[in-house]
């Protein structure tokens, strides 16, 4: 059983109170990861988020934290160029 905190990439359990909000929608998942982005350890953002992935895509493959996480995964190798 998942608990939260237990995932050393989201010590407050960020990631794990989304899961947990019946009908969350996009947009509140949006909040929660940006918090979650701004409080995470330094490090590769890749593996973290394919960390949560292995811990959160399978059992909720259609919740819109799942969702976002693939997002930021197929985004990740790609960095956006910010134009002049």
């Amino acid at each position: 059983m998942i608990s939260k905190g237990d995932l050393a990439i989201d010590p407050r359990g960020l990631i794990w109170e989304s899961y947990q909000i019946e009908g969350i929608g996009a947009a509140d998942c949006r909040v929660i990861f940006l918090d979650w982005a701004m409080s995470s350890p330094v490090g590769d953002i890749r593996a973290m988020l394919e960390a949560l992935m292995v811990r959160y895509g399978a059992e909720y493959p259609e919740h819109p934290m799942t969702r976002l996480l693939a997002e930021g995964l197929a985004r990740a190798g790609n960095p956006v160029r910010r134009r002049r």
